[in-house]
């Protein structure tokens, strides 16, 4: 005998009508067509094995070295430079302990002949872009840093380039500094720039005795003549 709920009265004295239940709506991937599922199930296995690598990729770069980063070095480096770059070793970190700041100063074209500027802090200007932003740029927190690290790499103390990438690193920041001043700087044309660092080293926390100088020490660059190379406008031509 049929139940109340599956009989819908036809009216007085009318015959009574079965009504059948709705079936259950299915969500996720089982509420596809079969040819989507096997596309979902592979784009997920594919979004699976790309976070694994990429995972792997950057144990790999931040772990010391062993014989897999010996025969595969290279290719993790590209993986990882330059968006995925890490700053810390795994099991030995070793962090920062000075404040490299890049500065440059002009020689522009005036009225009365040549003139020199003031100093001017592009690692500075850097760290008020980064500062407060949730998604800083890589070129905001690498670019300047590392084209500094490259050029004191392929070179000695006396400003002297070791081989063709001390030549490289030299044309690298040339290029990065005038790309920064955009050809002209306090008004006048660039004639010559001339590059510096500025070092202070971190000062010791306040629970330590540690006595650490915080004063600046500076590696000055020799004035370089600006050429068509240089100027962004024209080395892209």
């Amino acid at each position: 005998m049929d139940s109340d709920d599956d009989r819908v009265a036809g009216g007085e004295g009318g015959p009574d009508i079965a009504v059948e239940a709705a079936p259950a709506a299915v969500g996720g991937m089982a509420g596809l067509s079969f040819p989507y599922q096997i596309v979902a199930a592979v784009a997920l296995a594919a979004l699976g094995v790309l976070a694994c690598m990429h995972l792997a990729m950057v144990f790999l770069h931040v772990a010391p070295s062993n014989t897999l980063t010996k025969q595969h070095g290279a290719a993790v480096d590209e993986w990882v430079y330059p968006e995925f770059e890490q700053n810390w070793k795994l099991f030995a970190p070793n962090p920062l302990q000075q404040n490299v700041a890049v500065q440059v100063r002009t020689e522009i074209a005036g009225a009365d002949g040549p003139r020199t500027t003031a100093w001017r802090d592009l690692s500075a200007e850097d760290g008020r872009a980064i500062r407060g932003n949730l998604l800083p740029s890589h070129v905001q927190q690498n670019e300047l840093r590392r084209a500094w690290d490259f050029y004191v790499g392929s070179h000695d103390d006396k400003n002297r380039a070791n081989g063709l990438r001390g030549t490289l690193s030299e044309k690298y920041v040339r290029r990065l500094v005038m790309l920064r001043l955009g050809g002209r700087d306090d008004g006048g044309t660039v004639l010559r720039i001339q590059v510096r660092s500025e070092t202070r080293s971190v000062a010791a926390p306040d629970w330590s005795d540690e006595k650490i100088s915080t004063g600046p020490s500076y590696r000055v660059l020799p004035w370089w003549t600006v050429t068509a190379d240089d100027r962004s406008e024209e080395a892209g031509q």
